[in-house]
């Protein structure tokens, strides 16, 4: 039986697992859907926490970096990223 990868990035306020989800992006490995960054305007998990009670594995997250003087006005990229993995079997086509 094949498998494939579902990945699920979820940019939290703050470091901690337990706050809101402010930022996201889903791709799917099984092809079907082609999900856009700002297709949806909930997230699809309210912290990180609720979406390892939901299955997924936390694989990466966000290294801490001190805030440099005048750096918490900067609002280029998202600072707290965290990865999540889920594999799903699926049926080989004959």
């Amino acid at each position: 039986m094949a498998a494939r990868q579902k990945v699920l990035v979820l940019y939290l306020a703050t470091s901690a697992l337990d706050t809101l989800v402010v930022g996201w992006a889903q791709y799917d490995g099984f092809g079907d859907s082609k999900p856009m960054t700002g297709d949806e305007d909930v997230p699809p998990y309210k912290t990180g926490v609720d979406a390892l009670r939901d299955g997924w594995r936390l694989i990466q997250a966000s290294p801490l970096v001190s805030h440099v003087s005048g750096e918490e006005f900067r609002t280029d990229y998202l600072k707290y990223e965290f990865f999540f993995e889920q594999w799903h079997s699926i049926e080989p086509k004959l």
